[in-house]
């Protein structure tokens, strides 16, 4: 991490955020660091990889906790379990440790120490595993629900096909095996880590795998009923309104809403909000008129007598 900040620094939040708070963090500043906002500015851009960084470690319960206990470093690599230099002056009698012992400088040290442990004559020769790398990836809101693939460029990494699940959710990081930073002495590459955002729709919002909508209907649609078609996030299903349908009824089309690829859905819910036309009528309006002179009624009549305060 750099300048020796912890992930929580990067974030900007306490070691004992909750994980909402962290992700809220990481939102904030994903969209204050976003390339695709910042005009790819070099500095920014780097922030941006080092914050997506510390959210990945922080938002996997596991990686924290190994963090936290000293277990893993902040890019996500083992710490070696290595005793101090002190800890071999203190216990050992024989004078191998002391000032002027033989060993010309710490490196000769730690090189026995790891010899004598079975690490072989040099430690550092060991097969390490590659660093990981960070990314971010915008989809659509159709893309999430329907998932598939993507191709991609990614910087030192090239062209690239994403497999999208279906019901993908926003934050949500996906493994690349193997595309990340070149492994030491033989050993396995890092992976790719693309942390996914989800581009919010003029249309639909999500909660859970259900998705949720408004459709503008006309009076006559409202007093009448009728068929109305509806969209979806990958076409189009016909809804019959009841008749006398007030603004704000909400409809239930079951299995409409996000499928996993497990075949599990949810539904879609649709909220009726009645629109009038917006040039006035002078049909419409001599109708209602007309109709109101006979047929007066009070829609707030369930209301409760004392309603709290004069009326103004």
């Amino acid at each position: 991490m750099a300048d020796n900040k912890t992930p929580y620094d990067v974030l900007g939040v306490a070691k004992a955020a909750s994980d909402a708070d962290i992700k809220k963090a990481y939102r904030r500043l994903a969209k204050e660091l976003h390339p695709d906002l910042t005009g790819n500015d070099p500095a920014k851009a780097d922030r941006f990889k080092a914050v997506s960084a510390a959210y990945d470690l922080l938002r996997d319960t596991d990686k924290r906790r190994r963090y936290d206990a000293g277990e893993i470093d902040a890019s996500g690599q083992e710490r070696p379990q290595q005793q101090s230099y002190r800890h071999y002056a203190e216990t050992d009698r024989s004078g191998r440790y002391d000032a002027g012992g033989g060993f010309d400088d710490l490196g000769d040290l730690f090189k026995n120490a790891f010899r004598s442990r079975g690490f072989g004559d040099d430690f550092t020769n060991r097969r390490q595993r590659g660093q990981d790398v960070h990314f971010h990836m915008q989809i659509s809101f159709r893309e999430a629900v329907e998932g598939g693939k993507k191709p991609v460029t990614l910087p030192d990494i090239g062209r690239v096909e994403i497999s999208i699940p279906p019901g993908i959710e926003d934050g949500q990081t996906l493994r690349l095996a193997g595309k990340g930073g070149p492994g030491t002495n033989g050993g396995p590459a890092g992976d790719a880590l693309i942390t996914v955002s989800v581009a919010a729709d003029p249309i639909f919002t999500r909660d859970g795998d259900d998705i949720h909508m408004d459709l503008p209907i006309s009076i006559d649609e409202a007093v009448l009923g009728g068929p109305v078609e509806v969209p979806l996030p990958g076409g189009r299903v016909r809804l019959k309104v009841p008749a006398q349908s007030s603004s704000g009824r909400v409809m239930r089309l079951r299995g409409k809403g996000i499928t996993r690829a497990n075949g599990r859905a949810g539904d879609l819910l649709v909220t009726l909000r009645v629109v009038l036309p917006q040039t006035e009528d002078a049909a419409l309006a001599a109708a209602i008129r007309d109709w109101r002179a006979a047929h007066s009624y009070d829609p707030r009549a369930d209301w409760p007598a004392d309603r709290g305060g004069d009326p103004t």
